[in-house]
């Protein structure tokens, strides 16, 4: 029961405009009575809200409270906001601030840049596989290699919808670039045209946790500006990786 419950607050929590019973039904596997008991009950405790104009169900007011009581406990936005500002001001992009819960990331703190055309793939909520997207690359290009091919033998059902652009042989060319580079670069494969780089965040174990990305048009990624933007990626990282009192890689 508790996995299903987890299950369905994650796809919810995916959009900001939540989901429709539709999208529940086909992404959860469950059956429509099995989730509209569950949804009922999470309504009930305040976990979920239904939205009469749209139908969808979405994220409710206790979950914003316990992720107020959560967030003092891990002062994530405070350690992290600074250098999403740094790096937004610096480069004119947007900026993330990414975790890495399980087999994924979540993006959970953004920072718009000044460039007036953006990217609108990422935003806070945002859940992709890790391999995928500049975030993802980032975090498992520095995991135990064990941790790697544990996630690439069956990679297509682990990247699910992104398989298609994300090949096993383009992520694993991804990664080995991503750990010579110390930066990953997402060439617009999760929506073409839309491009990301990124960079992984240590804890003190010296394991990649978190990472931050910038987004933006491919135009605002070419070649020859992936170094310095990778340069500045590279140094708000191995600051924050300080601040939590981690283990770097040596990047810098």
């Amino acid at each position: 029961m508790a996995t299903r419950i987890a299950g369905l607050l994650r796809i919810i929590g995916r959009k900001p405009e939540g989901s429709p019973l539709v999208e529940l039904v086909r992404e959860s596997g469950l059956t429509r009575p099995t989730i509209h008991r569950l949804l009922n009950s999470l309504a009930a405790e305040g976990l979920l809200d239904h939205e009469a104009r749209t139908g969808n169900w979405v994220l409710g007011p206790e979950i914003l409270l316990m992720g107020s009581v959560a967030s003092a406990r891990f002062p994530l936005e405070e350690i992290a906001r600074p250098s999403l500002r740094r790096l937004a001001g610096e480069t004119g992009e947007s900026a993330f601030f990414s975790v890495r819960r399980g087999a994924e990331t979540v993006c959970l703190l953004r920072e718009e840049g000044s460039f007036p055309v953006r990217s609108f793939v990422l935003h806070e909520g945002v859940r992709f596989p890790l391999g995928v997207a500049s975030a993802g690359t980032a975090i498992m290009a520095f995991l135990a290699e064990v941790e790697q091919e544990q996630l690439l033998e069956n990679w297509p059902a682990h990247a699910g919808q992104f398989a298609e652009a994300h090949t096993e042989s383009v992520v694993r060319a991804s990664l080995a670039k991503t750990r010579r580079a110390g930066y990953s670069v997402n060439p617009g494969l999760v929506l073409e045209g839309s491009w990301g780089m990124g960079a992984a965040v240590f804890d003190p174990s010296g394991r990649p946790a978190w990472a931050l990305s910038l987004t933006g048009i491919e135009p605002r990624f070419r070649e020859d500006r992936q170094d310095s933007l990778g340069r500045l990626l590279m140094e708000e990282a191995h600051r924050i990786t300080a601040q939590l009192g981690g283990r770097g890689k040596d990047l810098l």
